[in-house]
């Protein structure tokens, strides 16, 4: 069977192809029409449809629109309710519904050859829910605390799907048993734990369902002072769901504008907002357990499960062995959760997701017509890991693009911003570069094998959907990943699935002794990840990077400027604190 997954009705348009319940292809909208996030979440954007990535997601099947058994859409207008019975003031909501009634006749229209008869609408959160505890890989994830990675195994596996909304929800707990959603709780809007945290970015002066895990970086800077309250106010009930009441903002910290001072109240609201978050997950996913009959893998999806740090506290303290997160737990996520279940109501097995390169990739012989086409100096060295860890080494900054793109907001190794973890001012060089703000971490990558003696928490972790407590002898070493709280969301790289990256790495320490290396996404600020060797290279040119990495092929900056004794300009070979090594050796 051929199904086409799509999400577009709230943010994140995207698009999956599952073909024989394989995961061929999936990619987001952002990365093709080169708009944050594809769209706004308002009611007269949900016309909009991922028109871009679904057409690529044929043409890398090699397959036409006529020749899909199904599309399943990441939403089911049948389901909902007007917005004054749901609690939720937002008059246009129906023009939202209206609109996903219509999908249909606009992917027809979008899709030459698609007939709008095989068309079929997907609950959200089932969606959500089969991204997760279909997904989860059975033989190499899902991660553990314990350092299992033997997956679901064909066991059973809970599934806990919180964000802001669905049809008339914002939650759902539930089982999958033999690849069947058994759902055993759901939280009826307005109550969200999603659209709660979406207000708290609002009030802060962050850009709602955007700008979230801005909130989190920042709650690392206060204290919970405002706790007791929230605990009133947000608070489990005993069937599986959750009450959320009226929080007054203003009360407990002035609303900020988005280019005002950030306050200690803000950080210490954030931070109230933060603990309360992660106790009600670790209450949620207790009561599942045990209505679940206690499965030992737990998978989750939503908006809600992207934030990494209440994860690492559901993975340290909650009482399932594995926790295994959707890399695109957003809603691009549902595009795939929709067709994988799809698949499965029509005979398919899904496939465990075999990893987030999902996205666009080029064949050597294109990236380098690009290259020419820009006549822009390039070498193709015998080995572009080491002529990339040379650089890195003397504190240089690597634009590294290899193979496909990735799905989800993560840059994992594919569309990645590379530095030297050992300068303490690395942090705000690589914000200068992006345009960030300040008190935003950035963060590690670490060779697989080297993770346990230098971060505690959930292992492996190739997703960066975990914190992890740098140890305390290694954070002197490696400044410019350590959190203020002491912590740092680190990638494992496994050298079977990314041999490329885990030989950069060996060749960085071989050079400075330090197994780390800075990975940011390969973007600049309000823009979405780089996705092309044009845009890569239009980076690059706009941006202080002094190595370009396209494949196996390296443009340097001094080979612009002519200055090749020192690819890094004035910048000299650094000393890692704790190894007596500088630059090289």
């Amino acid at each position: 069977m051929r199904v086409l997954g799509i999400n577009a009705i709230f943010h994140d348009p995207a698009a999956a192809l599952v073909v024989d319940g394989q995961i061929v292809a999936a990619a987001e909208e952002e990365r093709f029409s080169r708009r944050k996030h594809g769209k706004r979440p308002v009611p007269f954007s949900a016309w909009e449809l991922p028109e871009l990535s679904a057409a690529w997601c044929l043409r890398r099947a090699g397959i036409d629109a006529g020749q899909l058994d199904a599309v399943a859409y990441s939403f089911d207008p049948g389901l909902c309710r007007d917005a004054d019975q749901l609690g939720l003031a937002d008059p246009w909501d129906w023009l939202r519904i209206e609109y996903a009634n219509r999908a249909p006749q606009f992917l027809a229209a979008a899709l030459p050859g698609l007939d709008p008869a095989i068309v079929r609408f997907v609950p959200h959160h089932v969606a959500h829910a089969a991204s997760a505890g279909l997904a989860a890989p059975a033989g190499a994830g899902p991660e553990s605390r314990t350092g299992d990675p033997t997956g679901t195994g064909g066991q059973d596996a809970a599934v806990l799907v919180l964000d802001g909304r669905g049809e008339t929800a914002s939650h759902l707990g539930g089982v999958y048993r033999d690849g069947r959603l058994e759902q055993l709780a759901a939280q009826e809007l307005p109550h969200s734990l999603g659209l709660l945290y979406e207000d708290l970015t609002r009030h802060l002066g962050f850009m709602h369902s955007s700008d979230e895990y801005k909130v989190m970086a920042l709650a690392s800077y206060g204290e919970p002072r405002h706790l007791d309250l929230l605990r009133e106010l947000v608070r489990p009930t005993d069937d599986g769901g959750f009450t959320v009441q009226r929080i007054d903002w203003a009360a407990l910290a002035a609303p900020r504008a988005a280019d005002g001072e950030m306050t200690a109240a803000h950080a210490d609201l954030a931070s109230s907002v933060q603990a309360r978050l992660e106790e009600v997950i670790l209450d949620l996913a207790r009561w599942l357990h045990k209505a679940a009959d206690g499965p030992p893998t737990l998978t989750m999806a939503g908006g809600v499960a992207l934030n990494c740090v209440a994860n690492a506290r559901l993975a340290a303290e909650g009482p399932y062995q594995r926790v295994w997160v959707q890399p695109a737990a957003g809603d691009a996520g549902t595009a795939l959760g929709a067709a994988l279940h799809l698949a499965g109501e029509l005979g398919d097995r899904a496939a465990p997701m075999p990893g987030v390169d999902l996205g666009r990739g080029w064949p050597d012989d294109e990236m380098e017509a690009e290259l020419r086409r820009a006549a822009l100096p390039y070498r193709r060295p015998d080995s572009i890991a080491a002529e990339a860890a040379e650089v890195l080494a003397r504190n240089g900054i690597v634009a590294w693009f290899q193979g496909r793109s990735e799905y989800g907001p993560r840059a994992l190794g594919h569309r990645s911003l590379l530095a030297h973890p050992g300068d303490p001012n690395t942090t705000r060089r690589m914000n200068d570069v992006k345009g960030r703000e300040q008190f935003r971490p950035i963060a590690p990558m670490v060779r697989a094998e080297r993770a346990a003696e230098i971060f505690e928490g959930v292992l492996p972790s190739p997703y960066m959907l975990f914190v992890h407590r740098v140890a305390a002898q290694w954070r002197d070493r490696i400044p410019a990943v350590v959190h203020v709280d002491g912590t740092a969301r680190i990638q494992t790289v496994d050298p079977d699935t990314e041999p490329v990256l885990a030989e950069m790495l060996a060749e960085f320490e071989r050079r400075t002794g330090l197994p780390v290396v800075v990975n940011t996404s390969l973007n600049t600020a309000g823009r979405p990840m780089v996705d092309t060797p044009r845009e890569a290279m239009e980076l690059f040119g706009s941006a202080p990077v002094d190595l370009l990495v396209l494949g196996p092929f390296a443009v340097h900056r001094a080979d612009l400027t002519g200055n090749r004794a020192d690819p890094t300009g004035e910048r000299a070979a650094l000393a890692v604190p704790g190894t007596g090594l500088g630059g090289r050796r």
